[in-house]
C-alpha cells in the first residue's frame, strides 16, 4: 500500500513541478516576445527616419565646397576682380543610365553647344562618374525656368550655383591681372588635387596665376543626403571652406585707364613705377582684350580672331615685348662712362655728323645731318648726339657697358610678381659666338652705345631702370601687391625689396638728371612733350624697324605704318621728389611716345579730379 501511495504522491509532485516550469518558460517567452515587439516598434516607428536614411547608403554624398576666391583691388579700393554668382546645368554620371540619350533629350529643352559638349566629355574623362560635371555654364533665367519645368524627365541632372570670376574693368587691366579659366588635367597635376575638388577654375595668367595659392583658399566639405535627381535633401555634416586672400595692388586705376586711353589705338605699352618703393602704378599693353570670355571658355571662333589679329592683342607687350633700347640707353651709357672714369664730365668732342672707326673702315652717321657742333656729356644726352655716344661706347667697351646695363636691370627678369616676363638681351662676345657663330667686332660695340644692334629690352625694364636714376641709384625690385587681407581679416603687408645701390657722386647724378631735364626744356622732346607745370627728366628713343631711305627722310610719309620706327620715352617726375617713373613704347609710332607720355603724366598729377571712386565692400 505504501508503495502505491508513494508512486501516486510522486506523480502529483512531478506534474506540479512540470506546470511550474512550463509557466516559467512561457513567461520567459512572453517577455522575450514583448522585448522583440518593443524593439521593432522602436526601430520601425520611433527610429524609422534615421534607419531608413542609414539603410540607403547610396543616397549619401560627400560634396566638396569650393572656397570663395580672393578679391583683387587697386591701391584706392577700386574692385578689379570680383566673384559673381552664376547657375550651371550639371550632370552626375553615376545617376544617369544613358548619358548620350539624356543629353540629346536635354537639347530639346536647352541649347547645348558643341563647345559645351567637348568640355563636358573632357571633364568626364578626368573626373570619373561620381562628381557633378558642368554641361552648360551660366544659365539665363529663361533657361533655368525651362529646365525646372522639365526636370522630372532628367534623373541625375540638376542646376548648381557657384561664384565665378568677373572683371568689371574689362580689357583695361588684363595685362596685369591676367584671368582665371577652366582647370585642365595638366594643371591639376601641379596642384593639390584634393584642394581643387569642386573647383572648376584656376589662374591662367598674371596676378591670378602668380598668386593662385593665396587667392584660391582651402576647400571645405559637406555630407549630404540627395534624392534620385541628385538634389540635396538635407546636410548631415559640414566643414566650411576657407576663403582666399584679398589682394590690394599698387596699381592706380585712374592712371591705368588714362594710359590705356592715351595710347588711343596705337600698338605699344606703358609701365609706371613708384621710384621710392618699386611698386607698379600702371602696366598697360595695347591693344588688350576682355578676359571675361576666357573664364567660361572662349569660343573657338572668338579665340581664332584674337590669335590671328595683326595687332596681336594676346601678346603682353609690357613684360614680353622686346625692343631696341634706342637712344633711351644714352643716360645709362653716360653713367657707365662716369662710373668707370672712361670720360670726365667736361669731356667734349666736335660732332661733324658722323663717326669713323680708327682704321677708317666704316662710318657711323649721327641722326642730325651736319652734326651738333661741340658736344659735352650733358649736351649729348639733351640733344641725343649719336656721334658722342659712338665714341663713349668705343672707350668703354662692351663688357663695362653691359655690366652697367645689367646693374640697372637690363638683360634679366626683374622679378615682378606677375610672371611670364622675358629677360631682354644684353649681348656679350660669348653670346654672339654661341648664337651667331661669329666673333664680336668693334662695330657691334659702337652701335650698342646708341641702343641698337643686338640690345633688347622690355618696357618694364625701361621703367625699372629710369626709376633707378630718379632715386640716384637705389633700385627696388618691381612689385604689384601692397598687402593681402587674410581669411581671418588680418592685414599682411608686402615689403619692398631694395637692390644693391649704384654708387656715383652727387655731382655726376646732378649732371645726368639736369641733362635729362633739358631734354624736355630745350632738347629732343621740347616740341613733342611741351613745357609742363611740373619738373620732369626724360629721354627720347627711336628704334629703327626698317633701314631709312636717307637721313632726314620723314618716315611717316615715306613708309607704310608697319615699317615706321618704334618710338620710346622714359621719364620721371617731379625731379626733387620723384613720385612716378615710366616708360612708353609705341610700335611703328615714329615720334608719338613723348606726346602720349605727356597725357599720362598730366593725368597722374591731376588724379584727384579724375579718380575712380572706391568700390563698396561686396
Amino acid at each position: 500500500m505504501s508503495t502505491v501511495k508513494e508512486l501516486v504522491k510522486n506523480h502529483t509532485a512531478e506534474k506540479a513541478l512540470f506546470q511550474r516550469r512550463l509557466w516559467v518558460a512561457a513567461s520567459i517567452i512572453v517577455l522575450l516576445l514583448l522585448t522583440l515587439i518593443g524593439r521593432l516598434l522602436f526601430l520601425q516607428i520611433l527610429e524609422h527616419k534615421r534607419y531608413t536614411t542609414l539603410s540607403n547608403a547610396n543616397q549619401f554624398t560627400l560634396l566638396p565646397i569650393a572656397p570663395p576666391r580672393g578679391l583683387i583691388y587697386d591701391r584706392h579700393g577700386v574692385l578689379l576682380a570680383a566673384n559673381n554668382p552664376v547657375f550651371n546645368l550639371a550632370l552626375t554620371p553615376n545617376k544617369v543610365k544613358n548619358i548620350s540619350a539624356t543629353i540629346v533629350d536635354l537639347q530639346t529643352v536647352l541649347t547645348i553647344s558643341n563647345d559645351d559638349l567637348a568640355y563636358f566629355y573632357k571633364q568626364l574623362k578626368q573626373n570619373g562618374r561620381f562628381n557633378p560635371i558642368i554641361l552648360k555654364a551660366k544659365l539665363s533665367a529663361d533657361e533655368m525656368a525651362r529646365f525646372y519645368v522639365n526636370q522630372y524627365r532628367f534623373s541625375g541632372v540638376h542646376i548648381d550655383a557657384e561664384l565665378v570670376r568677373y572683371y568689371p574693368q574689362g580689357d583695361n587691366f588684363v595685362s596685369a591681372l591676367g584671368y582665371v579659366g577652366r582647370i585642365n588635367l595638366d594643371e591639376l597635376k601641379k596642384v593639390n588635387p584634393q584642394n581643387y575638388l569642386g573647383t572648376n577654375y584656376i589662374g591662367k595668367l598674371g596676378i591670378e596665376k602668380f598668386y593662385e595659392n593665396e587667392l584660391h583658399g582651402t576647400v571645405g566639405y559637406q555630407q549630404v543626403e540627395t534624392d534620385a535627381n541628385g538634389q540635396i535633401v538635407r546636410v548631415l555634416q559640414r566643414k566650411p571652406p576657407i576663403s582666399g586672400h584679398d589682394l590690394h595692388l599698387s596699381l592706380d586705376s585712374t592712371l591705368q585707364i588714362a594710359a590705356a586711353n592715351a595710347l588711343n589705338g596705337e600698338r605699344g605699352a606703358v609701365v609706371a613705377i613708384e621710384p621710392k618703393t618699386g611698386r607698379v602704378l600702371a602696366l598697360v599693353s595695347a591693344p588688350g582684350y576682355d578676359p571675361n570670355p576666357f573664364v567660361f571658355g572662349i569660343s573657338a571662333n572668338d579665340y581664332t580672331q584674337l590669335r590671328d589679329s595683326p595687332d596681336h592683342p594676346l601678346y603682353n607687350r609690357s613684360i614680353r615685348g622686346q625692343y631696341p633700347l634706342a637712344s633711351t640707353i644714352k643716360p645709362f651709357s653716360a653713367i657707365a662712362a662716369l662710373y668707370y672714369n672712361a670720360v670726365t664730365p667736361d669731356w667734349t668732342i666736335p660732332d661733324p655728323g658722323y663717326y669713323t672707326l680708327p682704321n677708317g673702315s666704316h662710318t657711323y652717321r649721327d641722326w642730325k645731318r651736319g652734326g651738333h657742333g661741340l658736344v659735352s656729356l650733358g649736351k649729348a644726352i639733351t640733344v641725343s648726339c649719336d656721334t658722342y655716344f659712338y665714341q663713349v661706347a668705343g672707350i668703354l667697351g662692351i663688357t663695362r657697358l653691359g655690366n652697367m646695363l645689367k646693374t640697372f636691370g637690363y638683360g634679366e627678369k626683374t622679378g615682378l610678381d606677375v610672371g611670364e616676363e622675358l629677360p631682354g638681351l644684353v649681348p656679350t662676345p660669348e653670346w654672339k659666338l654661341k648664337t651667331k657663330g661669329q666673333p664680336w667686332y668693334l662695330g657691334d660695340t659702337i652701335v650698342a652705345g646708341i641702343g641698337q644692334g643686338y640690345l633688347l629690352t622690355t618696357p618694364l625694364q625701361m621703367a625699372h631702370a629710369v626709376a633707378g636714376i630718379a632715386t640716384r641709384g637705389q633700385l627696388y625690385r618691381p612689385s604689384m601687391v601692397d598687402y593681402q587681407i587674410l581669411a581671418n581679416g588680418d592685414k599682411m603687408m608686402m615689403q619692398s625689396v631694395a637692390l644693391p645701390p649704384i654708387q656715383l657722386s652727387a655731382d655726376n647724378w646732378n649732371l645726368i638728371i639736369a641733362a635729362m631735364q633739358n631734354v624736355v626744356l630745350s632738347g629732343t622732346a621740347r616740341y613733342s612733350f611741351g613745357i609742363p607745370p611740373y619738373t620732369i627728366a626724360a629721354k627720347t628713343g627711336t628704334g629703327q624697324v626698317f633701314s631709312t631711305f636717307g637721313r632726314g627722310t620723314d618716315k611717316s610719309k615715306a613708309m607704310p605704318k608697319h615699317l615706321q620706327d618704334n618710338s620710346s620715352f622714359i621719364a620721371f617726375a617731379p625731379i626733387d621728389n620723384p613720385k612716378i617713373a615710366l616708360a612708353v613704347v609705341i610700335e611703328n609710332g615714329n615720334h608719338a611716345a613723348p606726346a602720349i607720355t605727356r597725357q599720362i603724366m598730366d593725368a597722374f598729377f591731376n588724379e584727384a579730379e579724375n579718380a575712380i571712386p572706391p568700390s563698396p565692400t561686396p
